[in-house]
Order: C-alpha cells, then structure tokens, then sequence
C-alpha cells in the first residue's frame, strides 16, 4: 500500500495544492492528514482542498484540540467542533500515524531527542512504524518518522516537505510551491500575523538548528 502523509499545513493552501499536485502524480492508495491542517492564515481554503481528497483521513492535532478563536470564527463551530472529534491516532496497512507521538499531540520529538526518549515513545506500539509530526523537521529514528510541515517547515528551505509510505518504507519527499504568490496574497490578508509570517517564514525559513535549539529533545 503506498500513502501520502501530510502533516502540519498551517493554513497554508498554496503549499497544500502543490502537494497534492505531488500526491496524485503517485497515484498513492491514500491520504492522511496528520493534524495542525488549519490554523493559519488561510483556514477556509486549506480545509476546502483537504476534504477534496477522496477517502482521506484525519488526525487530530493539537490545534484542533484546542482552534484558535479565528479559525472557530471562519470556520464555524459546527466546524472546530468536528475537527476536535478527529482521532488522536490512525492506523493503516501496520503504520500508526498521530500528530506528535502516540502519547501525546505536543510531545517534542527532534534531532537531539536520546535514543532513551525514542524507545519510550515506541514503548508498547506494535505497528512496524509510527509516523509523526509536530516539530515541522523530517527525520528518521528508527521506527519513528516525523513527516515534515507543508506549510510551516524548519529546514532552511522555502518548500513543502511531507511523507510517502509505500509497502511500510517511509521516503521523504519535498515539493516547490509559488511563494511570490503566497507572500503576495498574505500581504493582503487581515490575518493579524501575516507580517511576521512573511518574514520569518516565506521570506527567510527557520534551518533545523534553530529549531532544535528553540525545541530542545
């Protein structure tokens, strides 16, 4: 079975699109969505394209457990609250995938994690992998793979960067999107953090050293 996992889109549609471009020239069996879809500048239009995957499904992250009041404002509470009832975990084809670890939607898992914490965090999963996310850094610690962001990446690069599953082997994958035009249509959006986002985000990307220094393990 071969899957995309999509984590961490903070809002962001263009990143999303280009992925999804990405995804179907692979022709994957299915999709999942590893939580943090939403919040961000662009929530409406980030959700319309997800739920325009057929069959997708969809973990809960920690900003669907607790939306962010603009996100509740644009998308409804219908909405939120249906997004707050999103499984915590999804297992498909022996691959259990959640936000973070399976313990926890905000625990930090990164380059400078012990190999102590990774055996606690695969401690009682039986699946051959666990995907996660959360931390917006791809990497790889045995059984335990972050997915990236594609929308808010700290790896030194403007570019989205998600997952491919195939048969359980977890490959890396990254694709380009128009940032001309994501910083452009943020320029004129009334979200409030849209400034800073555009510098230190579109503009300049945070490398995976500041993230892990600002992280921790």
């Amino acid at each position: 079975m071969k899957l995309a996992a999509l984590y961490d889109v903070h809002g962001m549609p263009w990143a999303l699109e280009a992925v999804l471009a990405d995804v179907a020239a692979e022709q994957v069996d299915a999709v999942v969505f590893g939580g943090d879809l939403v919040a961000g500048p662009f929530p409406a239009e980030t959700l319309a394209l997800a739920r325009g995957v057929a069959g997708a499904s969809f973990v809960r992250g920690n900003a669907e457990r607790e939306p962010e009041e603009r996100v509740v404002a644009i998308l409804g509470a219908d909405e939120a609250e249906a997004q707050r009832g999103w499984p915590a975990q999804v297992v498909l084809d022996d691959v259990l995938y959640c936000h973070a670890t399976p313990a926890s939607d905000l625990e930090i898992v990164t380059d400078s994690s012990s190999d102590e914490k990774i055996a606690r965090v695969l401690e009682g999963v039986e699946q051959r992998l666990v995907v996660g996310g959360h931390t917006h850094m791809q990497q790889r610690r045995g059984r335990y793979v972050n997915a990236g962001s594609v929308g808010m990446p700290y790896e030194g690069e403007v570019a989205a960067f998600w997952l491919l599953v195939d048969d359980g082997g977890p490959v890396f994958r990254r694709t380009t999107f128009d940032v001309g035009h994501a910083i452009e249509a943020l320029a004129a959006s009334d979200w409030p953090s849209a400034r800073e986002f555009i510098d230190e985000n579109l503009r300049r990307v945070p490398n995976r050293d500041e993230a892990v220094a600002a992280f921790g393990g």
